[in-house]
Order: structure tokens, then sequence, then C-alpha cells
């Protein structure tokens, strides 16, 4: 009697997972579809509302300033108030700001919407992965695999946006890359409200560290903007020394903060474990290197090579489809094996691939750039899924939210480092700019490559195993 109840029972269980699986990859898949969509319509934002590229790095940057910023705060409440009740707020904060976007009559309206793009986003990842760990409970594979799905999403999203946004920029205008979020926003309400279980509440929790909230956002200003500005003629401007003012006092600030709060933003006793310092680092440098790469390539595709919005959004497919391929590579090889090893790897071959990008010109056809750049689609595939897996692995499911707010936060704040740096450096020389900037990319990977071994070495109990069955600590 017990087995056919049980054989009864569990189809609609296992359904119920595959729904929540899909709903916190569809969170995710927005959140990148607006990034990958947005860069190959940066030129045309800029012919249209006259902004040179010091005003497209700020509507790229208000978006990734805010993501990054409001991460910290958003994986604490989703961790305190009910993730899912926060996920579908999130979806319903980044339709309406996605919908502002395509409404914009000038970059400084388009700024202000973009960042609070940027803030529905940060309630929509940490959240969903907050979701999507509960939904595979203590089954350390399971959620391996469930996160090589998520990033899968996030993957396909990057596949579909050059293409989907080269499209509508050619019939409609770059205002209707906007409006595809809308209904996936109404979808991923339905679905989150209709598959997705409620986690518990974290109790014992007082409220918000705002002061920390606030120095945060400030430190990360302060620094992408005066990279952002470092890029004008005129490199002493007192815009720059204000901006690394501001982000040295205020990030100072911020730490000294998180150590003396009772209820901190960022809880800097998750740092003392070495995996989890390995993994974030990774996570900053991986955004840093692969957004700064796409905001330099939409603009020398553009306006080097003179390819149309297509022929770039064609250009950039196989990049994003070795990306997805690479992802569920990357899930199923940490399931199997931990998260070392796959980490490593994509560092190396994400080096590679820069390295190979460096001699890169003004005639310079698209077949010479195609291994560089497949490359380091390949790389980063490699590491995201077991750097997230490793980070949720040293917390408990708890602090789950927690956790990949830092990583989300610091992955985004990479991101907006990385678009003002190479934007500055291609304001400068774009070519030469494009040579250092790739330069420096292959030795930063190679660098934290060798800190992330000596993290995993450091832990006595961080073995590959160890990861794989998912111990915390």
């Amino acid at each position: 009697m017990s087995g056919a109840i049980q054989a009864i029972t569990a189809p609609p269980v296992r359904a119920r997972h595959v729904m929540a699986v899909a709903c916190t990859s569809l969170g995710f898949f927005v959140v990148q579809l607006d990034g990958s969509i947005v860069n190959v319509a940066l030129p045309q934002i800029g012919d249209s509302l006259r902004v040179g590229v010091d005003g497209l790095q700020w509507a790229v940057d208000a978006y990734f300033l805010a993501f990054a910023a409001f991460l910290l705060s958003s994986g604490a409440l989703s961790d305190r108030l009910g993730a899912r009740r926060a996920f579908v707020s999130g979806f319903v904060l980044f339709s309406a700001a996605s919908l502002a976007c395509a409404l914009s009559t000038s970059v400084i309206v388009l700024v202000m919407a973009r960042a609070l793009q940027g803030s529905g986003a940060a309630v929509l990842v940490p959240c969903s992965l907050s979701l999507l760990n509960n939904a595979c409970g203590d089954d350390a594979s399971a959620r391996a695999q469930a996160i090589g799905i998520w990033t899968a999403a996030g993957g396909v999203a990057l596949a579909a946006g050059p293409v989907a946004g080269g499209v509508l920029v050619g019939l409609l205008g770059w205002w209707s890359i906007f409006l595809v979020n809308v209904p996936i926003g109404v979808i991923g309400i339905w679905m989150t409200v209709r598959f997705v279980d409620e986690l518990k509440p974290v109790a014992g929790h007082g409220g918000l560290d705002l002061t920390g909230q606030i120095l945060a956002v400030a430190s990360i200003l302060g620094l992408v903007g005066a990279i952002i500005e470092i890029g004008r003629p005129g490199r002493e401007t007192p815009f720059v020394i204000s901006g690394v003012l501001l982000a040295t006092i205020a990030g100072g600030g911020f730490l000294i903060t998180e150590y003396r709060a009772a209820e901190p933003l960022v809880p800097l006793e998750m740092f003392r474990h070495p995996i989890f310092r390995a993994a974030v680092l990774i996570g900053f440098v991986v955004n840093l290197v692969i957004f700064g790469l796409s905001f330099a390539f939409a603009i020398y595709f553009q306006r080097v090579l003179f390819y149309s919005p297509v022929a770039t959004g064609l250009a950039l497919l196989p990049f994003a489809l070795m990306v997805t391929v690479a992802n569920v590579v990357g899930g199923c090889v940490a399931a199997r094996v931990g998260s070392q090893l796959p980490m490593i790897v994509g560092l190396l071959v994400t080096a590679v691939g820069f390295a190979l990008l460096c001699p890169i010109g003004k005639t310079t056809t698209y077949l010479v750039l195609l291994p560089g750049q497949l490359l380091i689609r390949v790389g980063i595939g490699l590491i995201v899924p077991p750097m997230t897996t490793a980070v949720l692995a040293t917390v408990d499911r708890a602090r789950s939210g927690i956790a990949s707010g830092i990583l989300n936060a610091t992955r985004q704040t990479g991101g907006a480092i990385g678009v003002a740096l190479f934007g500055a450096l291609m304001a400068w020389k774009p070519i030469r700019g494009m040579h250092i900037a790739f330069m420096v990319s292959a030795s930063l990977l190679v660098l934290v490559a060798f800190v992330a071994i000596a993290c995993f070495r450091s832990f006595e109990t961080g073995s590959l195993k160890t990861l794989k069955l998912g111990t915390r600590s």
C-alpha cells in the first residue's frame, strides 16, 4: 500500500522540483538577457541620445552598480523575509524598470531606469539561488546539476540576447530591447506563485545594516566613476580625485562597520573559509574580464569593423552558445569530481583565450578572433557552476541567501569595474587600449588560478570529495 502511495505521489513531487528549477533559472535568464541584449544596442543608443563612450559606460554601469550594491541587502532580505516573496517583488521591479528604459528620452532618464533594473536584478539573483538550494535539499549532486541548469539558462540568454537585440534594433529601434523583459517577468511571477515553495525566514535577525549598505554604494560608485572619468582628456580632474577618495574612505568605513556590527551586511567570518575566499575572488575577476570584453567587442564590431546590429548579434552568437554548453558541462563535472579542478582548468583556458586576442587590430578578420573568443567562453562556462557550488557548500543552507548575495555582489562589482576599465582604455586609444586590457586580463586569470590552488590546499578537509558531498563548515 505504501509503495502504491509513493508511486502516486512521487511524480508530482518530481515535477514540482523541475518547475522550481525552471522558475529560478528564468529569473537568472532575464537578468543575463538584459546584459547581453543591451550591448548590441549601445552604438544606436549613443547616436539616439547623443552620448559618447563615457555616457554608454554609465548606461551599462548604472545597472551593474545598483545590482552589486543592493545584492548584499537582497541576500539578507531573502533569508529574513522569505525568498519567494522577495523573488516575486524582484520580477515586478525589474519589469517596471524595463518599461521605463524603453520610454527614456535622455541619457539621464535611461541611467536612472537602468539603476532600477539593477535593483530588481539584485533581488532576483540571490533569491533564485536560495529557492533553488532549498528545492535540492541536502543532495549535493542534485544541487550541482541544478546550478548547472541555472547557469546554462544565463548562457541561453547570452546566446539569444545578441541576435534578438540585433533584429529588434534593426526593425524597431533600441527601445524595443527593453520591452522583451516585461512578458518574461509576468510569466516568472505566475510560475513562482504556482510552483515554488516559500522558505521559512531565518529567526533571530534584526534590522538591515543601512550604514553598511550606504557605504558599500558610495565605495563602488566612487571607484567606478573615477575609472570611467579617467578615460576622458585631463586625468587629474577633480571628479577623478574625488571618486578615488570617496572609494577609499567609504571602503575603509564599510570594513570597520561590518566588523563592529551585530547584524552585518557582509558577515566577515565567512571569509575565514579559504574556499569561500577563493570562489569570491574568482567571481570578481571572471566578471571583470568577461563584461569588459563584451562591452569592448560591442563597440569594436560596430564602430571599428562597421558591422550592422544584426551582423554583430550573429557574430556574438557562437560565443554565447559555447558558454551555454560549457555551463552544462561544468555543472556535471563539478557534480562528479568537485569544484577545484574545473575552476582551475577554466581559469587557465580563459587566460589562453585572452592571450590569443592580444594581436587584434583594425583589419583583424572574424575567423582570427574566433579561437580566442571561443576559448574564453569555454573557460567561463567551466568556472561558474563549480564556483557557485563551492560557495553554497561552505555555508549552512539557512545562510545561502547571504552567501550568494556576497558572491554575486562581488561579481557584479567586478563587471562594473571591467566595463569602466575597458571603456576607459578604448576611449584613450581603441586598439591599443584593447591590447592592454587583454594582456592584463590574461595575467589576472593566471594569478587567480594560483591563488585558488593555494586556498584549496590550505583547507585541511577541502578535498574534491568533501566539496562533492557538500560538507559545510
